[in-house]
């Protein structure tokens, strides 16, 4: 015995010693680890623009820099001309609406409105110089602004109440000569700034990403993957990934977490399973808005107040405007718990002429989805509430005028008279107005998909699944686990419990009596 006991231990190490010697296999690394393999090396550009002739000289205009970038860059301007950056339209299939044309050209929102006559402001943010008003000459590629997305300079800066067009300090020729791959400064100088000023629409989109932390965003901090908007947002032709649901009707050309983490990314089968009816930004976004407030209500009823014949403004304790004469009344949250909604990544819009019901809340846009639905998941978003102006007869918003450019054009901003505003307003969107105006209440989501939190400070089960107070209690039609009762279900679950219970008792005394049987007739 003694002699086969060695022997076992002995073959024991020969097979441990060889499979020592024998070659390791790569272990696959996580889908995360890929991730900072893949981006461990950033983009660098190998070439210096400084060193081209044709930007080595002053700049009179805007015009002439693009000139001079395409002289190498053929065919771009092409490209950028197809973009919604340009048009700022798209074609859309609408549910129950049929296939329209869609963008800032006529779906209002519950913001500054929209940009029918207000031109000169809005389309700042516009990707060319000039868009003033509809004589927008969009086919000269010579209005193409390429500075607002290829600075990298951090000095370009667009004019304000310049549609489009620099600000008078800027160095045309300092930014030509330092141009590149968009950085998170060029991108989120437009898209976190809509509405007026920072994180005012978004809540998840703001200065703070320009260089954030990883407890701000783990995939965008600089001590992290520092990642940049467009190793997500990739473009082909100018084209570039990924439309914002506030106006993108149809689910195409999205982007999504899977994509890099794919559709099992944890180790935890039930998480995966999670995946099936729970987008990823719900666990992972637990708070947006994280370092400076957004905007959550806008009541445009209240303005027009002046002081001593002057508009005047009020903030509250943090600092943020609380009131405008030219806006109305405001209120603001920081560090928020998102809403949730069902989304299968297709919505609905209000365009200019919709008609609208006074007797509740408009929903400015409104995502489709539902538990039945295979494609639809649970996804947090933002909810901004506002008052805006509509017509009491033709039972439709109003677009006013709200910029003015001359004396007289009825510009609210300027006038305070709604009545002036709502007519020049309509006259150029080209709608009837009735005279007679009111105000209604509004709803607009936007999904939340940035600030994604480290890894350990994500949303807890017990956060959804509890009874009262929980963060999916207003999320209705399905079955939840923890939040809802259903007395058939307990039944059947205390039923199953006892029939476990019951076999297992069964079994053990099945074996018991057995056992004694045999040690009986032994």
């Amino acid at each position: 015995m003694k002699r086969i006991f060695l022997a076992l231990i002995g073959a024991g190490a020969l097979v441990g010693l060889a499979l020592v010697m024998l070659p390791q296999r790569a272990v696959d690394p996580t889908p995360q680890a890929r991730l900072k393999q893949q981006y461990a090396t950033k983009v660098k550009s190998s070439v210096d623009h400084s060193k081209f002739d044709q930007l080595k000289r002053p700049f009179a205009k805007p015009q002439e820099v693009t000139a001079a970038c395409l002289t190498c860059h053929n065919g771009r301007a092409g490209e950028v001309m197809k973009s919604s950056h340009w048009t700022w339209t798209r074609t859309e299939y609408i549910e129950g609406q049929g296939i329209r044309t869609i963008g800032k050209k006529n779906a209002l929102n519950n913001f500054c409105i929209g940009i029918e006559g207000n031109e000169q402001s809005c389309n700042k943010c516009h990707a060319g110089y000039g868009y003033g008003d509809k004589n927008f000459d969009f086919k000269n590629p010579l209005n193409i602004d390429c500075l607002a997305c290829h600075d990298n300079s951090d000095t370009y800066l667009k004019a304000n109440m310049g549609a489009g067009m620099p600000d008078l300090k800027v160095d045309l020729n300092k930014v030509a000569e330092h141009v590149g791959r968009p950085t998170r400064v060029n991108c989120v100088t437009c898209h976190g700034f809509g509405g007026g000023g920072n994180n005012v629409k978004h809540g998840d989109i703001e200065k703070a990403l320009f260089e954030p932390t990883r407890d701000v965003d783990v995939h965008m901090a600089s001590e992290g993957e520092n990642l940049l908007c467009v190793d997500c947002h990739t473009a082909e032709k100018h084209q570039i990934l990924g439309k914002m649901y506030s106006l993108s009707s149809m689910n195409r050309n999205r982007v999504s977490c899977e994509t890099c983490h794919s559709e099992v990314p944890h180790k935890d089968d039930v998480l995966n399973k999670h995946m099936l009816k729970v987008a990823c930004q719900t666990c992972h976004i637990p708070v947006y808005a994280k370092v400076n407030p957004t905007k959550l209500r806008w009541d445009w009823s209240t303005a027009g107040k002046l002081k001593d014949g002057e508009p005047y403004e009020e903030k509250d304790a943090s600092g943020t405007d609380s009131y405008l004469s030219i806006k109305g009344s405001f209120i603001w949250g920081k560090k928020l718990k998102p809403d949730y909604v069902w989304s299968n990544g297709t919505a609905s819009h209000y365009l200019l002429g919709d008609p609208v019901d006074p007797s509740k809340p408009l929903k400015i846009n409104e995502l489709h989805g539902n538990y039945n639905d295979p494609e639809a998941k649970i996804i947090p978003v933002k909810i901004h509430r506002a008052k805006q102006i509509y017509d009491t007869e033709n039972k439709y918003l109003i677009q006013p005028k709200t910029v003015s450019t001359k004396p007289g054009d009825g510009g609210y901003w300027k006038e305070f008279n709604w009545q002036r505003a709502s007519e020049e307003g309509m006259k150029l969107a080209g709608l009837p107005y009735s005279g007679k105006y009111g105000f209604i209440e509004t709803e607009m989501t936007w999904p939340i998909n940035h600030m994604v939190s480290p890894k350990g400070q994500t949303v807890a089960c017990t956060e959804c699944h509890i009874r009262e107070g929980g963060r999916l209690a207003e999320l209705k039609g399905f079955y939840l686990p923890g939040r809802d009762f259903s007395s058939l279900i307990e039944r059947l679950g205390g039923g199953m419990l006892l029939l476990t219970l019951s076999g297992v008792f069964v079994h053990g005394g099945a074996r018991y009596w057995t056992s004694r049987k045999r040690k009986g007739g032994e």
